[in-house]
C-alpha cells in the first residue's frame, strides 16, 4: 500500500531482483498522503483497506509511509513495516540487537535536498544524494535506508559498511510469507 506512484516500480525492481515470480499487487492511495501526516484523520480508511487487500487474497501487506504503518500495523491482519521516519527504523534495529544478545545505538541522517528531488520528480537525483549522504557516513557499522523511495541508493553507495534498505528487507519478508522455507523434520 503506497500514497505515491513512485513506489510502485522501487518495489518491481527490488521483487525482479530478490523474488521473480514473486505477484505484488499495488495499492496506490494517494489522497492519503496529505491527510496521513495525522493518522487519527484517516486510521479507520486505512484499516478498511489493508482489510481490503487482504480479503482479495494478499498475505502481506507493506506501507511505505510511516504515518499509516502504525495504523496498519494495529489492524492486526497481514504484515506491516513501517517506513519513512529514523523511531520506526530504529525500533526494529535495536530490537534485533538485543535480541542477538547485543546493542545497537541508532542515529538518524538526513540526506540534503533529497526530499527536494524526490518531491520534483527526480527519483534518480534523491537517490544520489542520499548515496551521497550514506558514504559521508563515518563510525557505523552498518547504514539503513528507511524509505522506498531511497531504496535504489542501495546500489550507488561506496562507503564499506554494509548498506541496507527497509525495502528490500520488508519485501523478503513478505515473501517468506509467501514461500516459506521448508520445515526441517526431526531427527533428520
Amino acid at each position: 500500500m503506497h500514497t505515491s506512484p513512485v513506489h510502485v516500480p522501487v518495489f518491481d525492481a527490488l521483487r525482479d531482483e530478490d523474488h521473480p515470480g514473486l505477484e505484488l499487487r499495488h495499492t496506490v492511495a494517494e489522497d492519503l498522503w496529505e491527510r496521513a501526516r495525522g493518522p487519527a484523520a484517516v486510521a479507520d480508511e486505512v484499516r478498511a483497506r489493508v482489510r481490503e487487500v487482504v480479503d482479495r487474497g494478499a498475505r502481506a501487506v507493506r506501507c511505505t509511509r510511516s504515518a499509516i504503518g502504525g495504523v496498519a500495523e494495529a489492524t492486526a491482519v497481514g504484515l506491516a513495516v513501517l517506513e519513512s521516519t529514523p523511531r520506526p527504523t530504529a525500533a526494529p534495529v535495536e530490537e534485533g540487537a538485543a535480541r542477538a544478545g547485543r546493542s545497537a545505538r541508532v542515529r538518524a541522517v538526513s540526506a540534503e535536498g533529497a526530499w527536494a528531488c524526490f518531491e520534483a520528480g527526480d527519483p534518480a537525483g534523491c537517490a544520489r544524494r542520499v548515496a551521497d549522504a550514506a558514504d559521508a557516513v563515518t563510525g557505523a557499522d552498518a547504514i539503513v535506508l528507511a524509505q522506498a523511495s531511497v531504496a535504489p541508493a542501495e546500489r550507488l553507495t561506496t562507503i564499506r559498511v554494509p548498506v541496507l534498505s527497509r525495502p528490500r528487507a520488508g519485501l523478503a519478508a513478505a515473501a517468506r510469507l509467501r514461500h516459506p522455507a521448508p520445515r526441517r523434520r526431526a531427527g533428520g
